[in-house]
C-alpha cells in the first residue's frame, strides 16, 4: 500500500485593522490575543502597530517601545511573516483617523486545520466563505428578538 504525500493543511487566514484612542488604551486587548495564541486557537504572522497623527502623518511604531502605544504587544514582537507589506500599512493608515492608533494583524485560525484537512482529505474545496461582523450579527439577532417579542 502506497500513501499519497499529504501537503500541510493551514487554517484560514484573517487581516484585521483594530482602531483604538490614544487615551484609555487598557492593554486587554492584547491579553486576550496572547490567550488565543497560547490556547492553540491562532498564530500570528504579522501584528504592526500604526499611529496616525492629528496633522495625517502616519508611523509604525515598535511592540518593544516602553511606555508606547505598542507596549501592550511587545509580546507579538518580531511578528513579522513578510505578507505585510508597505501598500497595507499605507491602507490601514488610510483607513483610521487622525490621532489614532491601530493594531494591524494577520493570523491564522489553527484551530481550523484539522477541518480543513479532513476536507481536503475528503476530495472536498472551499467553493465561498465569507466573514460577518459582529456588529452586524448582533444587529440582526436583535431585531430578531424584537421582532418576535410580544408588543
Amino acid at each position: 500500500m502506497t500513501s499519497t504525500p499529504q501537503t500541510e493543511a493551514h487554517g484560514p487566514v484573517d487581516f484585521v485593522l483594530l482602531e483604538f484612542p490614544l487615551e484609555g488604551l487598557t492593554g486587554r486587548p492584547s491579553e486576550e490575543l496572547i490567550k488565543l495564541v497560547e490556547q492553540g486557537v491562532v498564530r500570528i504572522f504579522d501584528l504592526l502597530i500604526v499611529a496616525k497623527d492629528e496633522d495625517g502623518s502616519v508611523q509604525v511604531l515598535e511592540l518593544t517601545d516602553p511606555g508606547g502605544p505598542g507596549e501592550a504587544f511587545s509580546y507579538f514582537a518580531g511578528a513579522q511573516s513578510g505578507l505585510l507589506g508597505e501598500e497595507d500599512v499605507a491602507e490601514a493608515a488610510g483607513a483610521i483617523l487622525p490621532g489614532r492608533v491601530a493594531a494591524l494583524i494577520v493570523y491564522e485560525n489553527i484551530w481550523a486545520a484539522p477541518f480543513v484537512a479532513a476536507v481536503r482529505d475528503s476530495g472536498g474545496e472551499l467553493v465561498a466563505s465569507t466573514r460577518i461582523p459582529a456588529p452586524d450579527v448582533m444587529e440582526a439577532l436583535e431585531a430578531l428578538e424584537a421582532e418576535s417579542s410580544p408588543t
